[in-house]
């Protein structure tokens, strides 16, 4: 945690599920703004790291009211005084689309997973083989973008879990991991909501989901790091065990 305010001295308590942050010197305001309760905690510089007790990502209740075709055309229109306040010719026959372009990745691509109509169907199969080992899927390639400077998060998702009474297909795993991963992220917060939709879709405690990604907002701007990357996982059920998360590590080569 760099550059935080003195005010603040926070203690994390790491649980199976999730990690509670405890204020040591102040009871932290609620920030209900938005209609979540999100922790915000404000640095002394242009930085800033964004404390959550829920796994959901924060949106407005009107986010669904506009249509997408009406999205794309307000953002293109924000997008276009945006270029032309940084000074570009929109003239250009280079830049003069691009405004639209952006809209419609924003919307179709890039951000599509904050769109619950486009949530990937989880279609379930009996496990009529009694399978009861482990299943890993891994190096699932995960292209998301940092909420707070809105530039890449590129990296892979590694996921296991053991089946109870069904099964599911591969390629399910990889469409839920980029579902959750195409929005504005942290990525705490993205290995918990895979971890989670996961043993809800599944019917089983046991997952374990481990994302190793570089950031771009460290790479290409403040720091400018391009060697240091970020690891976070989730360990639900059996993975809690230390002989199982030793096996499922093994398979990732740790």
């Amino acid at each position: 945690m760099k550059n935080m305010n003195s005010r603040f001295l926070l203690e994390a308590i790491k649980k199976p599920n999730e990690l509670q942050y405890n204020s040591l010197d102040k009871k932290l305001e609620m920030n209900n703004s938005l209609g979540h309760q999100d922790l915000w905690i404000e640095n002394s510089d242009d930085d800033s790291d964004h404390f959550t007790n829920t796994s959901d990502t924060p949106m407005r209740s009107d986010a669904f009211e506009l249509s997408e075709s009406e999205k794309i055309t307000s953002i293109s229109k924000h997008f276009k005084e945006i270029l032309h306040i940084l000074g570009m010719d929109l003239t250009d026959e280079s830049l003069c689309d691009t405004p639209n372009r952006v809209a419609k990745m924003y919307v179709k691509e890039i951000f599509k997973g904050l769109n619950p109509a486009n949530k990937p169907e989880m279609k379930l199969f009996s496990n009529k083989f009694k399978y009861n080992q482990m299943l890993v899927e891994k190096n699932i390639t995960i292209y998301s973008y940092c909420e707070h400077h809105l530039v890449p998060i590129i990296g892979k998702a590694h996921i296991a879990y053991i089946p109870e009474n069904y099964v599911i297909g591969l390629s399910k795993l990889n469409r839920i991991a980029q579902y959750y991963s195409r929005r504005p992220q942290v990525q705490e917060r993205l290995t918990v909501q895979i971890g989670k939709e996961l043993v809800n879709s599944l019917k089983t405690n046991h997952v374990a989901v481990v994302i190793e990604a570089d950031h771009l907002c460290v790479a290409s701007r403040g720091i400018q790091d391009i060697q240091s990357s970020t690891v976070t996982s989730f360990y639900n059920g059996s993975f809690n065990d230390e002989s199982i998360k030793s096996e499922f590590l093994k398979y990732l080569g740790k």
